[in-house]
């Protein structure tokens, strides 16, 4: 793989990158789930002081769905939503060679439809979408294994520099990088195409 595009599923700033990832980055790409609260610098969703706060960064982010042509946001509640079994599902779908079908379907189905990804309906609702059965993903996300590939990910790209979601990590074939934030999509797609990131 050229890079490997971090991920969270309770992050609405991971969903507006996935949306528009694969168009952004050219080449092979990894898509990782982790754990965004274990990572030494990310966004914390619940530490908004007051609700100006909370509705400002909604509106940020309501501004940059706009700009990317997405549909409206529509919040789940609760938000943040405890995104475990979604991420211990999105781990399974990896393994499955399902992942990318899956992340995309949980992230609209939390940030367009606005169901939170704590609700197992919800979850298996991303999973039907992408022809996941549904006693197979219940199965798979309570799996010994699956919970310590999602935590060992998660610890890797704390080792590797990722210190939020979203992040992309080029390889070293086009240069290694640790780019985070939903604007490093374009700085990677351009190092990646042989451009000079800005």
């Amino acid at each position: 793989m050229d890079a490997a595009f971090y991920f969270d599923l309770v992050s609405p700033l991971a969903y507006l990158a996935a949306e528009r990832v694969l168009r952004v980055i050219p080449g092979p790409l990894e898509w990782q789930p982790v754990l965004a609260r274990e990572l030494p610098g990310s966004e914390s969703f619940e530490s908004f002081r007051c609700e100006a706060e909370v509705q400002a960064f909604r509106a940020d982010v309501q501004r940059r769905a706009d700009e990317l042509g997405l549909q409206p946001m529509h919040w789940p509640e609760p938000f943040p939503f405890d995104s475990d079994l979604a991420m211990r599902v999105a781990t399974y779908a990896k393994g499955i060679g399902r992942v990318v079908p899956f992340a995309q379907a949980a992230f609209r189905q939390a940030f367009a439809a606005g169901r939170s990804l704590s609700d197992t309906d919800t979850v298996l609702i991303a999973a039907a979408a992408c022809e996941m059965h549904p006693q197979a993903v219940l199965r798979g996300a309570e799996l010994r294994s699956v919970r310590e590939q999602l935590a060992g990910a998660t610890k890797e790209a704390a080792r590797a520099g990722v210190s939020d979601v979203p992040a992309v990590v080029t390889n070293r074939s086009v240069g290694r990088r640790v780019l985070v934030g939903e604007h490093a999509l374009e700085e990677a797609g351009m190092l990646m195409v042989g451009g000079t990131s800005r």
